[in-house]
């Protein structure tokens, strides 16, 4: 496989738990997405309309800042990028990622986790906003295994 790089963003330590072990199944750098200032469990309150997370998805132009914009992009030929599903897509942070760094002729492959959703509109929002070749994807439950990780790697077309 090719020099591979798992980049993720977590609110819960869900999405985070899922990373390390790909990331370590696969013998990949792991950097965490992080949010200039961090979700609060208020923020992420989905059935408050006035609670940050709600108001960014429903704004597809928002754009959370990052606090760290030194992710070694650059350095991999593929980028797994991983997410809770937030209002069926990517949150609005990955969005960010994704316009920051030059994602030309890489690969990025989506992985998140959701109390249920699939991934929606997150792969094709990620690949016109990434100018990347994006592939499909998948939605792991939080207990999925190193083991099952690696598999699905294995199974994907790169």
């Amino acid at each position: 496989m090719m020099k591979s790089l798992v980049t993720y963003f977590s609110a819960s330590g869900v999405t985070a738990a899922v990373a390390e072990r790909l990331a370590s199944g696969i013998g990949a750098e792991l950097c965490e997405i992080v949010p200039e200032t961090p979700y609060s469990d208020a923020d992420l309150n989905w059935m408050d309309k006035n609670a940050r997370s709600t108001i960014e998805m429903k704004d597809e132009n928002a754009r959370p800042p990052m606090r760290d914009k030194a992710i070694p992009v650059a350095d991999y030929e593929i980028v797994f990028v991983g997410f809770p599903i937030w209002w069926y897509r990517e949150p609005s942070i990955i969005d960010t990622f994704l316009e920051a760094y030059d994602f030309t002729g890489k690969t990025i492959i989506p992985f998140a986790t959701s109390g249920g959703s699939g991934l929606g509109k997150a792969p094709g929002r990620m690949a016109e906003l990434s100018k990347a070749k994006v592939l499909p994807g998948k939605v792991f439950p939080p207990k999925v295994s190193e083991r099952e990780l690696k598999d699905w790697v294995r199974s994907l077309p790169i």
